[in-house]
């Protein structure tokens, strides 16, 4: 088989267009989330990309376009596969136009067209593991030779009814994340648009393996015995071993339930935790783009020593203190995003220069 590496990337989220901007933010203390006003009086906290527009479609497009060619994947010939994972898909859109025809795909098909992709097209929606069931089944093709190239765009963009829906469902911190955090309240949800270039063609960082275990006792929430399942599912699909990880990049939404939920499930898989990190404090929680948005960032930080702050008391009955700084040498990651629907998604990344 062909082994799947991370050819390029490209990030625009509330730190920044572009992940160079988004380095300099973060080693800065990163940004605040504005706060965002609904019908009725409700009022939450977001984290937003810093490029307004009136028309939801017009930015959309734009942002797109410039994450994609970060990524380098538009200097190819383009026929690869092209996977787009959201939560929301243009559900902006259709409320600022009132249009709600069309399925799934439709919004695909038009992002396709926005960068002139010649490919194959398919759309994941599920939930907030969308960006790493994108990624996974990206490489499931480049390793079975069924493709060189793949493309996977994660896009989370701002709506009324994502940020209503969880506001309602009494899910959203009022003013900001606390990961792990002793007083967390709730997580604050993010947007960001992601590409990530993979390809059969060796690179600094490999996809070792993955997982998908679904289970759907809870619909909102995290499961223990699958978030246990996941991890080691992951690890096994990669031949390694719980001590071979040096760092696992959590979930850790600031989910007073959730939270604690992880912290005890990673304590099954590891006798002793490696150094562990959230990025949706800097972010926010992206959704259906967190998988892609978050390993974008994550390497990014890793070959730069950037990282992020907490500046709050962390929750020490979770006993799964939060790195303050990058560790020193990294050569295997597990990534984890857990999501609505009973979802449970982890990688295993390589960094092949460690």
């Amino acid at each position: 088989m062909n082994e799947a590496y991370l050819a390029g990337r490209g990030l625009a989220s509330a730190l920044g267009p572009d992940l160079g901007a988004g380095l300099i933010a973060l080693s800065r203390g990163g940004v605040l989330p504005i706060r965002v006003e609904l019908a009725g009086g409700f009022a939450w906290p977001l984290y937003t990309i810093a490029e307004p527009d009136s028309d939801w479609t017009v930015r959309a497009r734009r942002i797109t376009r410039r994450v994609a060619a970060q990524s380098g994947a538009l200097a190819g010939q383009r026929g690869g596969p092209l996977f787009l994972a959201s939560s929301s898909l243009d559900i902006g859109a259709r409320e600022d136009s009132g249009d709600f025809r069309g399925d799934y795909q439709t919004f695909a098909d038009s992002v396709a067209a926005w960068l002139d992709w010649r490919g194959p097209v398919f759309t994941v929606s599920t939930a907030c593991t969308s960006g790493l069931n994108a990624l996974l089944s990206a490489r499931t093709l480049i390793r079975n030779g069924d493709a060189d190239d793949a493309l996977v765009v994660g896009m989370e963009l701002g709506n009324r009814v994502t940020l209503g829906g969880f506001g309602g469902m009494q899910l959203l911190a009022p003013a900001r994340a606390l990961p792990f955090g002793e007083t967390r309240e709730g997580l604050v949800l993010g947007e960001a648009v992601a590409a990530l270039h993979l390809s059969s063609r060796p690179s600094r960082w490999r996809i070792a393996g993955g997982a998908n275990v679904v289970d759907g006792r809870d619909p909102a929430g995290a499961i223990p015995g699958a978030v246990v399942a996941v991890c080691r599912q992951a690890l096994a699909s990669s031949g390694l071993q719980p001590h071979d990880i040096a760092l696992i990049k959590l979930q850790a939404a600031g989910s007073p339930v959730n939270d604690a939920t992880e912290a005890r499930a990673l304590r099954q898989v590891f006798d002793h935790l490696p150094a562990l990190v959230s990025l949706k404090a800097a972010i926010g929680h992206t959704l259906g783009a967190a998988g892609a948005a978050e390993l974008a960032l994550l390497t990014a930080c890793l070959e730069t020593g950037a990282w992020p702050t907490f500046d709050y008391a962390q929750d020490a009955s979770l006993n799964a203190p939060l790195a303050d700084r990058s560790p020193q040498s990294v050569r295997h990651v597990l990534a984890i995003i857990l999501g609505f629907g009973g979802g449970h998604a982890a990688i295993v990344l390589e960094d092949r220069e460690a």
